[in-house]
């Protein structure tokens, strides 16, 4: 259920209400917008008169909420969200590059390409440390060690971070990580994301490789009911029938998405596509269709990329899309 206030009520009238729904036994999320006030309640609203409640002289209207999820719903939050990473901010027509390989394999490799992906246009640099593979005998990435090169190529670059975390016992390990990053396989880990809920630190959520909008929407709002609101969601393509493209990119969803909640929505079109070529046209598409950002993979040399070479881009092309890019947003 929502409350919607009526424009110019005190502040004190505001936590006088507050007070009274929070003494009924509900949890109260206020949104407080630059032309309106919204008190969401979390909860067994089904005893609350709504009609007794509208009729408040600080009320303009009532509504229930049918969708599960209350915290991450627009209902709740009609204004776009804005995420701060590390200074910056992602959502509210921010929008936002990350970029850098999928993989960290050395010193060498990961700080040419943080200096590249910078020079290009990128705001904020990915870099993979722990990498879940299909099969156990694939490289599984340099763990400890690389989030120390990545970190390292956070002091020379000045960017802030992005890299995925697999398990909660190393969160100790992220304490220095701008954006922690949930992989599609862990979507719907919700252990993981309960503990990630009691953190403050920015997560960027992808959606899972056979997940509705719901269900994703539903995993973002297991991060937010721990008390972290800060969630960045990654549209990186679904699996379907087709086998040309790693994966289908489902660009419906960046649309859809606007309509159903106020967080950020970028999209990763590497992971998507699994075609280096194909990378351009669909972070193009991406960014017409209204995205807050991109999420693309560049290596220096991906013919020897130890994880995921076929989609990645080279520096150079990486900054003739990110000039591309730049020319759909002046249009737009």
């Amino acid at each position: 259920m929502i409350t919607v206030l009526r424009p110019g009520v005190s502040k004190e009238k505001v936590v006088s209400l507050v007070d009274w729904f929070e003494n009924q036994g509900l949890k109260v999320h206020l949104s407080e917008g630059e032309y309106q006030t919204i008190i969401g309640l979390i909860g067994d609203t089904s005893k609350i008169d709504a009609d007794m409640i509208e009729v408040l002289d600080i009320v303009e209207c009532v509504k229930r909420i049918s969708e599960p999820y209350k915290k991450a719903n627009r209902k709740f939050h009609p204004e776009d969200s804005i995420i701060d990473v590390g200074g910056v901010k992602v959502g509210g027509g921010n929008f936002s590059i990350m970029a850098g390989p999928c993989s960290i394999e050395s010193e060498e490799q990961i700080l040419e390409v943080a200096k590249a992906v910078k020079d290009a246009g990128a705001n904020i640099l990915r870099g993979g440390a722990f990498k879940p593979r299909t099969s156990p005998y694939d490289f599984q990435g340099m763990r400890d060690e690389g989030l120390r090169l990545l970190l390292k190529a956070k002091e020379v670059t000045g960017l802030p971070i992005v890299t995925e975390i697999m398990n909660a016992e190393h969160l100790p390990l992220f304490d220095d990580v701008d954006l922690i990053q949930v992989g599609a396989r862990n979507m719907q880990n919700f252990e993981l994301l309960k503990e990630l809920g009691k953190t403050n630190k920015p997560i960027l959520l992808k959606r899972g490789l056979a997940n509705t909008l719901k269900e994703w929407l539903m995993s973002a709002e297991y991060i937010m009911a721990g008390g972290n609101e800060n969630v960045i969601l990654c549209e990186r393509g679904i699996r379907t029938y087709e086998t040309y493209t790693r994966n289908t990119l489902d660009l419906s969803a960046v649309a859809a998405l606007r309509e159903l909640t106020h967080l950020p929505v970028i999209v990763d079109p590497s992971h998507a596509t699994g075609i280096a070529r194909m990378v351009e046209p669909m972070a193009l598409a991406a960014t017409a269709v209204g995205a807050d950002g991109l999420m693309i993979e560049v290596h220096n040399n991906p013919e020897k990329a130890l994880c995921d070479g076929a989609q990645s881009l080279t520096p150079d092309v990486f900054a003739k899309v990110v000039a591309k890019v730049e020319k759909i947003r002046d249009v737009l």
